[in-house]
Parts: structure tokens; sequence; C-alpha cells
């Protein structure tokens, strides 16, 4: 039976950081997925973390840990298939080193990831937009950053950890201006710039005055913005701008809610959904479509140009003049 601290620590050193050059996000969120795990295993072993074993964590073992993150914890199902998805990563990397537990290993990752019921994206709509946009304090400084990373996150629908991420470098507002940034799954990506949000990041820009490696939404220590501060952030700027726009109060508006707006704009600007799926960073074009089923308008539109039941198709033609005398009384 193989000792699973090793392998564990080899899992994150060898084929996260040095293999799969996994980012900081992804090994942040692996890690304390296996934190909890082994928390939680502990009790009901009788081992320590550093002296489990492969078989210890078998599949009913994971099953309970799994279920223990719903009840207990109060996990979404979207993180507990995230936090198996962690567990059957480790897994199969411990199926090429382990095969002497195999079937144990085996019995493990048949465990499924659990269905859940999708809702409706939320965002936002143009009157929505302008009451968030105003309801930074812009004579303060916080306020005037706030305003710009706003703006850049509705118009190019960046994740809060893209943003946190972004550094004045990475702003280009010459000719063709745009913004790269390094996405999901290490992906390089550029994204194009409004004259609006070329304007405000100017503005901005130039009372920071900043180099190129400073953060472009730097904290009063000059440090970079964390998720939960942008997250702090935009709740309270929508708390604001709900006293003017009273739509907003029945709303959670998060900075995701802010990269479903891009995208609905985009959408009823009658951009194709690839285009979408290639300017939101999608790893696959069915993670657009939820903004099609979003929206009622364009399914209205698809409506419209179709052929009712029972008529027959063709162009229009007005019927005889005398006719409709006769079927107008």
């Amino acid at each position: 039976m193989s000792s699973l601290a090793p392998t564990l620590q080899a899992f994150f050193t060898d084929r996260l950081i040095r293999q799969r050059h996994a980012s900081d996000h992804t090994i942040a969120s692996y890690r304390d997925t296996f934190k909890l795990l082994l928390a939680f295993a502990e009790p009901r072993t009788g081992r320590a973390p550093s002296n489990l074993r492969i078989t210890d964590l078998d599949a009913p073992v994971i099953g309970a840990f799994l279920d223990h993150l719903e009840t207990e914890r109060g996990n979404s199902a979207r993180t507990r298939n995230a936090r198996l998805a962690a567990i059957h990563s480790l897994f199969r990397y411990a199926a090429l080193r382990h095969p002497e537990d195999s079937a144990v290993i085996q019995r493990v990752l048949a465990i499924p990831t659990k269905r859940f019921d999708r809702a409706i994206v939320t965002y936002l709509t143009d009157p929505e937009i302008d009451a968030l946009l105003a309801a930074p304090d812009q004579t303060t400084r916080t306020g005037r950053r706030d305003h710009a990373l706003l703006a850049l996150a509705i118009q190019t629908g960046l994740r809060a950890t893209e943003l946190t991420t972004l550094t004045n470098k990475d702003v280009h507002l010459g000719a063709g201006a745009h913004i790269s940034c390094m996405g999901k799954g290490r992906k390089q990506r550029v994204t194009p710039l409004t004259q609006p949000t070329i304007t405000v990041l100017k503005n901005w820009m130039r009372e920071t005055g900043g180099l190129p490696a400073d953060p472009l939404f730097p904290t009063r220590t000059g440090t970079p913005m964390s998720r939960d501060a942008i997250e702090r952030r935009v709740t309270k700027h929508a708390e604001t701008a709900a006293l003017s726009c009273p739509t907003l109060s029945e709303k959670k508006v998060t900075p995701h809610t802010l990269r479903h707006t891009a995208a609905m704009r985009l959408l009823h600007a009658g951009v194709d959904t690839t285009v979408i799926a290639l300017w939101l960073g999608h790893e696959s074009v069915a993670t657009t479509q939820i903004y099609v089923h979003a929206d009622l308008a364009l399914k209205e539109r698809a409506l419209g140009r179709t052929t009712p039941t029972g008529t027959a198709p063709g162009r229009y033609q007005p019927t005889d003049a005398t006719i409709a005398f006769l079927n107008s009384l």
C-alpha cells in the first residue's frame, strides 16, 4: 500500500507546476481542496495526514467528503464538482505511479460529477450600466480607480482574477488600442478597447504615472487588488447605484455579472457566438450558448421570422379593393 504524502507532493511540484505550468489560482484551489480532504479524513481513518495511505481515501471516504461539503459547509454543486475535479486529477496521477492501488483509484475516478440546475445568467441593462459607472465618487482617487475598473470590466468582460493581474504594460492605447492578459488555462488573450474606455484609462494612467510593471489598479499601498477586494468594491457601488436605478436592487451584481454584461452587449450587437467565445476566452463555444438562452429578445426575433402554423408561405398580396371594402362591413 502506497503512502499518500510523497504522491501528493509530487503531484503539485511535478505535475501541476513543472509539467502543466498551472496558474497560481489553480494551485491555490487544488491546495485548499486537499487541505479540506485531509482534515476530513484524519478523524475517520485515525491517521495523521502525513501517515495516510492512498487506500485510506477510498470511494466511500471521498463520497462522504463530498456530502460534507454540501451539507455541513454549505457549498454549491459547482464547488463540489470543482473539488472532485481536483481529487480526480490527483488520482489519475497516482494511477501511473502506484498500479498496486489501481482498484481503489479506479473506484474514486468513477465517482461522477453532480448535475445541477442552470439559472439564466444575470446581466445589466444600459440604464443599469450608466448608474453603476456613475456610482464611484470620482472626486477621490479610489473612486476614479473604481470607475476605470468598472468601465474596463463591462467593456472587455475580463474575469476578476484577470483584472487583478493587469499591469500598466498590458494596456496599449495607441493605434489599434487593446488590452492583453493571461487568461484561464494560461491562454494569452487580446481584447480591443472602445474610445470611451480608452479615454478613461488614459486619464487614470496619467494620474497614477506608474512604471510598466506596476499594477493597473493598485491599492493605496501600491499592491495589486485582490479578487475579494474587487468583489467588495463592485458590491458597494451596486448598492449605491441602486438608489438611482431601483432595478439593480433586484440583482446580485458581482464581477462575473459584468462579464455576462459584456457578452450580452456583444450578442445584442449581432456578434456571432464563436467570436464572443474568443472574446471571453471560453474553452468551448458551447459555454457561450448560455447567453443565447438568456436573451429573450433574440428568441422573439427568431420567432418573428418563422411562418405561423396553417399559413401558406409566400409574400403577402393585398386583396382587391372592393373585396376589402366588403370584408370591412
